[in-house]
């Protein structure tokens, strides 16, 4: 109403601003040509973190570590396949908001306040003139919905929880327990007591924001959930958790891509881990397959062999042959092949596997779609 009473004093014509209009359906197409300019802010900063995540993988691509699971040492991975984990959510993540944005894309504008006008609005040329794909097709729909509004919430949600988990697995590998990677000081802080401690300060609240994120997606999903048909006042309470949601995410995203830049591996210690030879007992179970032996068996085979190596206290790769022979006549000399990291890498075939070849493939793959997208 302020725009329209300073039009109105710049030019008499002002007056016919509101002809045909109401304030809800003004509001209701202004925040959805907001949101499409925002999704188009988000997918470019999702873009950038992938990017982010591309460079650091191609830095250390010959980097092993263990891969995990319930937090238990698992079997051995490149650094870059886990990093291209996360720039494939990402992708979902893009995809998601942008099929928000298109549901989003419609003119609810001329739907007056519930009912139309009875004016002739060319409702087609408008929403040519502002960009709209095309016109809602019911007018109550058309000042109530906030559906748009909920996906974008809830697609940003499940970014941000993502980003949670990607700064989860930053700030356990920077711990002095894992170390394998050390965040630059910039994204870091020192303790007010403790002079020896740094934490990663951006890593953690970049986990933290999640919880804001999520919380907007219940608030929005509560706000409307008894509103009866159309416009109620309680709408005006949207708009709030909606932009904090977009700055939110905007930020996280940005500073994570940033930080990204500023991470250094610990190699050898990267490599400490990955020297595990019972990371390799499933590839073991694999070699007896090949030897004809069922799966169910090779697993129960392979478990004996490492209760026994444990129960020595020793490497299972240091149990001598004719305790090998013991658990199973089928196990020779060429067994303990299978402990070697580089043949077990470049020994799974299947798309999509840690093999060294493929990884890069994929990072080739990336690398021509991002750089695609960029222009």
């Amino acid at each position: 109403m302020n725009i329209e009473t300073e039009l109105t004093r710049r030019y008499p014509a002002g007056a016919k601003l509101h002809t045909g209009r109401s304030r809800n359906d003004q509001v209701a197409t202004a925040v959805r040509l907001w949101l499409k300019d925002q999704v188009a802010a988000d997918r470019h900063a999702i873009a950038a973190l992938q990017r982010a995540l591309l460079a650091w993988a191609e830095r250390d691509i010959a980097v092993v570590l263990p891969g995990y699971t319930h937090l238990q040492r698992a079997q051995p991975v490149l650094l870059a396949h886990h990093l291209l984990a996360y720039v494939e959510m990402l992708a979902r993540d893009s995809s998601r908001l942008a099929d928000g944005a298109a549901r989003a894309d419609v003119l609810p504008l001329g739907s007056g306040a519930i009912a139309g006008s009875t004016l002739p609005l060319d409702r087609a040329f408008v929403a040519k003139e502002l960009g709209f794909a095309r016109l809602s097709e019911n007018s109550i729909d058309a000042v109530s919905d906030r559906d748009f509004i909920v996906e974008y919430h809830a697609a940003c949600a499940l970014l941000a929880v993502h980003l949670s988990r990607l700064a989860e697995d930053l700030i356990l590998w920077s711990t002095a327990e894992f170390g394998f990677i050390r965040i630059g000081d910039a994204y870091t802080t020192g303790s007010s007591l403790m002079p020896q401690k740094k934490t990663p300060d951006i890593a953690e609240l970049a986990r933290g924001k999640s919880a804001r994120v999520i919380g907007h997606l219940v608030a929005s999903l509560t706000l409307l959930k008894g509103l009866p048909m159309t416009y109620n006042r309680d709408l005006q309470e949207d708009k709030e958790a909606l932009f904090d949601t977009a700055r939110t995410v905007q930020s996280t995203l940005l500073m994570l891509a940033e930080m990204l830049g500023d991470i250094s591996v610990n190699h050898e210690a990267c490599a400490r881990a990955a020297a595990d030879p019972l990371l390799l007992a499933t590839d073991l179970a694999d070699w007896l397959v090949r030897k004809g032996v069922p799966f169910r068996q090779a697993h129960h085979l392979v478990g004996q062999a490492v209760t026994l190596a444990e129960s020595r206290q020793i490497p299972i790769t240091q149990i001598p042959l004719a305790d090998w022979k013991k658990i199973s006549p089928v196990f020779d000399k060429s067994a303990l092949e299978v402990f070697s990291l580089k043949t077990a890498l470049a020994a799974r075939p299947t798309h999509g596997s840690p093999n060294p070849k493929l990884v890069k493939a994929q990072l080739a793959r990336w690398k021509k779609t991002l750089g695609n997208a960029k222009k």
